[in-house]
């Protein structure tokens, strides 16, 4: 299995000869070596990005400085307040939810949260949801419903939490209950996966009548490595897993699970926020305005049909 994140280092060493270059100096002679590098750097992100693999896909998606909500949220938002706590349990800091406007109009914002950093990551428990942060989504929702406003959801974890705790509250219920009331929410939603989609944590806000994914996430069942566990009884055939499960935005779109890819800048996301919020920007405001056009229940109705369409199966 490929290391993490080896086909990008010859785009590492350029950022860091540049870095070193800035560093100690920038006359005239070290600017036009800056320069030089700068569309070497540019045109060795083309060619990578171009021609990744699912397994690299994998690691684009995971990569801890791709924008996540708390990033998108000021970017895109204004007036945002969040809102804690599912009146049940507590709060969870997986998942980040409120109220806000978009181009001036009252909306909802929910998303998954892994955090930048080790002390973030470990307080957000690295992006994966507890029922209370499952029933605290639902609760926007629901005020979004009750106010007749759009939701809009942000994607990004590696699956909901599986801890004893999480068991014992009804992960499970709390999941499948987002699953049926999303379904029949009264309101736009709109849901767009921004790194890595991973089951059931991820389709408790999924469930929408537009589905969105950034070009580099990534949207699937299971992770590559659990799917390798269990199929091949060997978690280092993660990359064959990866090629298996169809889980990158061309291969979503191809089946119908998902509706749009969403342009990334050349390098992936993370290497550029401003142009990945503009696009991310264009879409919103094109879908908001197509949905704000359909009724309620023809909302409910078109998105029923949308989620019976998917998949195939046969009697026996």
């Amino acid at each position: 299995m490929e290391d993490a994140r080896d086909f990008e280092k010859p785009i590492r060493e350029i950022e860091e000869e540049i870095e070193r270059i800035r560093f100690y100096g920038s006359d005239k002679d070290r600017e036009k070596e800056v320069i030089s590098l700068e569309k070497k750097l540019a045109r060795l992100r083309r060619e990578i990005y171009s021609s990744l693999t699912p397994w690299q896909t994998v690691q684009v998606a995971r990569n801890p400085r791709r924008p996540q909500t708390l990033d998108i949220v000021p970017a895109l938002f204004t007036e945002f307040t969040e809102m804690h706590g599912d009146r049940r349990f507590g709060d969870d800091p997986a998942i980040v939810a409120g109220m806000a406007r978009f181009d001036g109009a009252p909306c909802a914002v929910i998303g998954h949260q892994k955090g930048h950093d080790t002390k973030e990551r470990s307080f957000r428990n690295f992006g994966m949801p507890k029922p209370e942060g499952y029933r605290k989504a639902l609760r926007v929702m629901k005020l979004a419903e009750k106010f007749g406003i759009p939701v809009m959801t942000f994607i990004d974890t590696p699956g909901a939490y599986p801890g004893m705790d999480a068991e014992e509250r009804g992960q499970a219920e709390a999941i499948a209950f987002n699953l049926r009331e999303m379904a029949a929410l009264e309101t736009p939603i709109i849901a767009t996966v921004t790194g890595e989609g991973g089951s059931g944590g991820a389709l408790a806000l999924g469930v929408a009548d537009r589905v969105n994914i950034l070009k580099f996430g990534i949207y699937s069942v299971i992770s590559p490595e659990g799917c390798a566990a269990i199929l091949y009884k060997d978690a280092k055939r993660a990359e064959e897993a990866a090629q298996a499960l169809k889980l990158t935005a061309a291969d979503l779109l191809s089946l119908g699970l998902v509706d749009r890819i969403i342009e990334e800048p050349d390098g992936g996301a993370h290497s550029d926020h401003p142009k990945t919020f503009e696009n991310i920007r264009e879409t919103l405001r094109e879908q908001i305005r197509e949905l704000s056009e359909v009724t309620p229940s023809e909302l409910v109705r078109l998105r029923m049909e949308k989620f019976y369409k998917m998949g195939a199966f046969a009697e026996g």
